[in-house]
């Protein structure tokens, strides 16, 4: 070890959300923190951006909602955040008999949403499935979320807590599709349903892995609801609360700081060795936490990290002048686009695109889904674009892995296929209510897998840091001694631990991983 190191209780390498996290709760223990974040900001992927010259707006750049940030954790850090209720959860389009339609799900008014499915099938049918599945789905929340913040239950004890055989070989069992196509027949509310499954995860209904199933149970989880809320203020409101909970409990959090190494025998103080602009420097800690991606750390310890991960998402964010008018007249566009809008996401849609991904080409007809945080927290527009009612649209694509933009002008091509797939169920064309930027370009950005690589740090894309996995200790983690193992946070060495997604339990916009790590630490060193 080297003796001009900095010495510090804990290292925290990463200042997304979870190593902010991380570091509130052990400062405000009393433990002495640096925070090293390589960026010259700290949030990570949850940040907010004027992301086009001379616009006044500021779009949340790289994740868009909240589901899964415990109400824990706001309350026990003190965090100064809204998150605010989208009442439409959701608009499909479609076209039925030639006429174009749509699948309106109203969070406030289940009578109209009835209606809505009505309309669409032709029965009542397809509207009581969705009534029993959510029912499921919301029964599985209540008792499984409460244990993403607790020590890692085993499969058996969790079986037991869902307390429900049918829900539990349906979510952590058999391949989602069996339930869906089981319970469902139309194939729009077939693909509408499994939509969760595949957010940032290129894989399919009948996939034998499940990492269906595990994608689609951490989007219904959330608090214990499933809802997803808007942040407020944008996603960077978010990590400003964190980071601001961490610097007024004492931790230290130092930007523009890339780690090169982690140096550790695995039992005494642990050193992580960064760059500071030209200069080389050393900190050590009885604890490191770390918020990357596994892969990053295996090679940060000089390890093999094994195969690379690969994101499957394509994510475009835009400014309008206007909301555009829908092809389905009796749609409003200030509730359409309110939730989360599909596109190309029936359920046989999705199947191909998987196919055609899978297969190293570019699904023919893109799907995705769009928010727009601007109607539901008008707060993230300047006063000029507030005046003009312009509006933001966040566009996720799914069955876009990062082995399609090899090519680099693979990115245009995806974009210009999945605008003119939006295109294809509105009454005018997108790049017709496009606003411009400073210099009279139409404020579109689309961000790759390739894209998040290099601009996050996030290896192949990935926006999980690696395949989710289930909410329970595996037989490994259950051979394994400590605290760490026991809270879903252990690495190859037992005073590195992981505090990102990568963790047992991480994913999204959560605080989970940090939370955990941070309870891991302090059981370790108060002893």
């Amino acid at each position: 070890m080297a003796n001009s190191a900095s010495r510090h209780d804990v290292v925290i390498v990463g200042g997304g959300h979870n190593g902010l996290v991380a570091a509130a709760y052990l400062a405000k223990a009393g433990y002495r923190v640096l925070l090293l974040e390589r960026l010259a900001s700290v949030g990570g992927a949850a940040v907010s951006a004027r992301a086009f010259a001379g616009v006044d707006i500021r779009l949340s750049r790289y994740s868009y909602l909240v589901s899964l940030l415990p109400a824990q954790v706001v309350r026990e850090l003190g965090l100064r955040v809204e998150l605010r209720r989208r009442r439409i959860a959701s608009y499909t389009p479609t076209v039925r008999d030639g006429l174009p339609t749509g699948l309106l799900v109203d969070a406030g008014d289940p009578g109209r949403t009835r209606e809505s499915f009505r309309a669409l099938t032709g029965s009542d049918r397809e509207w009581a499935a969705w009534q029993r599945f959510n029912a499921m789905t919301a029964a599985v929340a209540e008792r499984v979320f409460p244990t993403l913040t607790q020590p890692l239950p085993s499969r058996a004890e969790l079986r037991h807590r869902v307390a429900d055989e049918r829900a539990w070989t349906t979510l952590f069992e058999r391949p989602l599709g069996e339930a869906i196509e089981q319970e469902f027949t139309d194939d729009l509310v077939r693909g509408v349903v499994l939509t969760d499954a595949l957010i940032g995860t290129l894989t399919h209904a009948h996939d034998p892995e499940l990492k269906q199933n595990r994608c689609f149970l951490y989007h219904v989880i959330g608090n214990g609801t499933g809802d997803w809320d808007v942040p407020v203020g944008g996603m960077g409101a978010v990590t400003s609360a964190l980071a601001d909970a961490a610097r007024a409990a004492g931790a230290e959090l130092r930007t523009g700081c890339e780690v090169t190494g982690i140096g550790t025998d695995g039992i005494g103080e642990a050193e992580v060795s960064y760059r500071d602009g030209e200069r080389e420097l050393t900190a050590t800690g009885r604890r490191v936490l770390v918020n990357l991606a596994p892969a990053t750390l295996a090679r940060l310890l000089g390890e093999d990290p094994g195969p690379a991960p690969e994101g499957a998402q394509l994510k475009v964010n835009m400014v309008l002048r206007r909301l555009p008018k829908l092809r389905d007249a009796a749609a409003r566009p200030h509730e359409a686009f309110a939730g989360t809008f599909h596109v190309a996401e029936g359920y046989r849609q999705l199947a191909t695109a998987y196919t055609e991904a899978a297969a190293g080409r570019q699904p023919a007809a893109p799907p995705s889904e769009i928010y727009c945080h601007s109607l539901t927290d008008p707060s993230i527009l300047g006063p000029g674009p507030a005046r003009e009612g312009w509006h933001t649209l966040t566009l996720f694509g799914l069955q876009m892995p990062a082995r399609l933009f090899t090519d680099p002008a693979a990115k245009e091509r995806a974009l210009a296929a999945t605008l003119a797939q939006l295109d294809e169920v509105l009454a005018e064309p997108i790049s017709d209510c496009l606003a411009t930027d400073a210099d009279g370009r139409p404020c579109v950005e689309a961000r790759t897998p390739l894209d998040l690589e290099r601009e996050l740090g996030l290896p192949g894309g990935h926006i999980f840091h690696r395949d989710l996995a289930f909410p329970f200790a595996t037989e490994e983690d259950e051979a394994t001694a400590g605290a760490a193992a026991s809270w879903g946070v252990a690495t190859t060495r037992q005073n590195v631990l992981l505090c990102g997604a990568g963790a047992v339990r991480g994913g999204g916009v959560s605080g989970i991983p940090g939370h955990n790590a941070a309870r891991a630490v302090l059981a370790e060193l108060s002893r």
